[in-house]
């Protein structure tokens, strides 16, 4: 990776977070809204009574920040939300995709083959891996100029093959097994299509959020990051980013992880 200092030198104009109603993806606009004053920054929310804090960073913002509903399991919600930005801003420099799911409601991480349904497994695909695809797939316009750009997912360690030596959690290590292929593949035809984009799969570590709550209890407290930690680590890592590392998966102290 090239050495750089932090983000701001890059240059990025634009950034566009999708998943900001809350956990990484809200720390990540916070962050930026108060350490870039001349990034113009674009956020997604799925519903406005989740998104209470993210709103009311939009209205202080000055329009630095624009708050779109976007739900990432709908296309034309993605297409929609995406043709909005268009009209405003027609190019983007950051794209980070924090939406994913780990339990909701009867959807927990399985712990034996016994506890798998289709229905939970199509699930935790269609949030954790389909979206990236989607985004990808519509947002390749506002991506391909000049400029270097870098377009991020958060995926987890737990989706690593190679490092699988618990077992258990089926749907959500596939699934995120899933987005780091899709996210190697786009990052193939990116760059043919969009050669200045550095695609890549992140690594957040063990954070501190709504998805990790019921499963701290064994977690070393030096290895539970706050969100802003996880953000300021994460973004560093962005920062240090260059071309040959597009279509990697890489933790958040910037050490690639094994497929």
């Amino acid at each position: 990776m090239a050495a750089i200092a932090d983000l701001e030198q890059t240059n990025f104009r634009s950034a566009f977070i999708v998943g900001a109603n809350r956990g990484i993806g809200l720390a990540f606009v916070k962050h930026l809204l108060q350490t870039d004053r001349s990034l113009q920054l674009y956020a997604t929310y799925r519903q406005a009574d989740t998104a209470i804090e993210l709103l009311a960073l939009s209205n202080d913002a000055d329009d630095r920040l624009i708050c779109l509903p976007m739900d990432v399991t709908d296309e034309a919600q993605i297409q929609q939300g995406i043709e909005q930005i268009f009209t405003i801003c027609p190019q983007l420099h950051l794209v980070i995709n924090c939406v994913g799911i780990l339990h909701e409601g009867t959807l927990q991480p399985e712990k034996s083959l016994r506890q798998i349904t289709a229905d939970h497994l199509l699930r935790y695909f269609q949030v954790n891996s389909i979206a990236t695809a989607l985004l990808a797939k519509h947002l390749l316009p506002l991506l391909q100029h000049g400029d270097r750009s870098v377009f991020a997912s958060i995926s987890a360690k737990l989706g690593s093959i190679e490092d699988n030596q618990l077992g258990g959690w089926y749907g959500y290590r596939a699934s995120k097994a899933a987005l780091n292929m899709l996210i190697r593949t786009i990052a193939i035809e990116y760059q043919r299509r969009s050669p200045n984009t550095i695609v890549v799969a992140l690594h957040p570590g063990t954070t501190d959020t709504r998805l990790s709550k019921p499963f701290q209890k064994n977690v070393p407290p030096e290895k539970l990051f706050s969100t802003d930690r996880t953000v300021t680590q994460l973004l560093n890592v962005i920062a240090n980013l260059n071309s040959s590392d597009s279509g990697g998966f890489f933790s958040w102290n910037g050490s690639r992880l094994p497929w």
